[in-house]
């Protein structure tokens, strides 16, 4: 199936919620969670965020800016959440967020983010577009436009975008001079 062109979607309809336990073999000789371990769960949710945008199958195309800000502890139980950002033509910048929750006293504490980049393929296993995003809050609007501007700076260090082509990292970097 390939979506139409003319599709509207909501952020909400990208939200996916997964949990988590940490059990020992997910830990290091520390009794921490291991990166890869926590990063192969950001990649499944955060899939599942891009295909319910999409309507179709998504294979991840890159993963960036992941931040690693506390460990996460055997036994503890690790709360997932992502959303799409925004939608290119055929690609989709995903957040994901990752809390870890003391099952004894239910403390909830931020621990990790990340963006991940997918891209929609049809059964072809080609690149097919995708629905427009249509951020509804506040807070989904500067997200929106936060995502326009790392992707370019994506495609910039990728050498795949000329820096005069690079209108929202030029906008964002007025507004500092302004």
């Amino acid at each position: 199936m390939t979506p139409s062109n003319d599709l509207r979607r909501p952020v909400s309809r990208s939200l996916c919620t997964m949990s988590e336990l940490v059990l020992p073999n997910d830990t290091n000789g520390l009794g921490n969670l291991m990166g890869g371990r926590l990063l192969h769960w950001m990649d499944v949710c955060a899939a599942i965020s891009s295909q319910r945008h999409s309507g179709v199958v998504c294979v991840t195309a890159s993963v960036d800016s992941v931040e690693f800000h506390e460990p996460i502890h055997q036994s503890e139980i690790i709360v997932l959440e992502s959303h799409v950002n925004r939608a290119f033509r055929t690609s989709m910048e995903v957040e994901i967020n990752v809390y870890a929750e003391n099952p004894r006293d239910s403390i909830k504490r931020h621990c990790n983010r990340a963006f991940y980049t997918f891209v929609a393929v049809g059964e072809d296993g080609k690149p097919v577009p995708v629905p427009e995003l249509v951020p509804e809050t506040g807070n989904e609007r500067e997200r929106y436009e936060a995502a326009a501007r790392r992707r370019e700076f994506r495609l910039l260090l990728s050498g795949r975008m000329k820096p005069s082509d690079a209108i929202h990292v030029q906008d964002y970097l007025a507004s500092f001079s302004a």
